[in-house]
């Protein structure tokens, strides 16, 4: 199982923690994750910039070209250049001449902290994106198997158990259970690096469901439509509006998800029950 832990994504702290119940103060240590401004740079020119931890950045870049659509394709960034500065860290990508014309027709620049979301976009216009119809596509699932996913994910947390203060995302896949994850500050960002993750290993998302500890917003969905994943998972409640879009897109989401417990929002269809319906 492969566990990546890159240098600089974490460090170790030493404080005081102080006991209220007792009066005493003791040293300890902590670990905090590492957050850094990630500049996403498209043939010479900043498109975007986002707080995210500085581990997996080529993921990330990939995930976030593909989710955002500007690309279709991983061959269509023609190179990708990671390039780290005092001030943070450029992800500088070069494009195919299709793309970076499609690009420069539709350029916006996004300039936000973690979580941010839609912060940024040129007009109203663009948060109502045209998604792909998933409505037949994506695997069945029992509901053992979604019910044991978000578990499943817990054996990749590595920053999470060291800090507590990250997101996850995982991939997975039916018979397997989670194969792939990355991890991020960011809940955004960590299934930007997961999508991009994917795409390098020549992954299909369109194979299983992708695994949130986060809530789901309408950005999550976004991103897991234009993945071409028809499964969505997750710890936490999705707003209306990020419901709404799911049953648009043809994505099965089931949230609320832990422990033996889940809530199904939309698209039912994909999951074969194992037990009957209690009314």
């Amino acid at each position: 199982m492969d566990l990546p832990q890159p240098l600089g994504a974490t460090e170790a702290l030493h404080i005081h923690a102080l006991d209220g119940s007792r009066g005493s103060r003791s040293a300890i240590s902590r670990v905090l994750p590492e957050e850094t401004a990630v500049a996403m740079v498209y043939d010479g020119t900043s498109h975007a910039v986002m707080m995210a931890s500085p581990a997996d950045i080529r993921d990330f870049a990939t995930g976030f070209s593909l989710s955002e659509g500007i690309v279709t394709d991983i061959a269509q960034i023609a190179s990708c250049e990671i390039v780290a500065h005092d001030q943070g860290i450029e992800a500088r990508l070069w494009l195919t001449e299709d793309r970076a014309e499609a690009l420069a027709a539709r350029r916006r620049t996004l300039a936000g902290p973690v979580g941010c979301g839609l912060c940024g976009i040129d007009s109203l216009d663009q948060v109502a994106r045209p998604l792909p119809d998933l409505r037949k596509a994506g695997p069945v699932l029992t509901a053992g198997q979604i019910a044991a996913a978000t578990q499943s994910l817990r054996a990749w947390q590595r920053m999470h158990d060291q800090c507590r203060a990250v997101h996850a995302a995982g991939f997975l896949l039916p018979g397997r259970g989670v194969i792939l994850a990355r991890e991020d500050v960011g809940r955004h960002n960590a299934l930007d690096k997961l999508i991009g993750a994917m795409a390098r290993q020549g992954l299909d998302a369109g194979q299983g469901a992708f695994v949130l500890t986060s809530r789901v917003s309408v950005e999550m969905v976004q991103k897991c439509a234009m993945a071409g994943c028809a499964m969505l998972v997750a710890v936490s409640a999705p707003t209306l509006h990020a419901l709404r879009l799911a049953e648009g897109a043809g994505v099965t989401l089931a949230a609320l998800a832990r422990g033996a417990d889940f809530d199904l929002f939309s698209h039912p269809e994909r999951m074969k029950a194992e037990v009957s319906d209690v009314a």
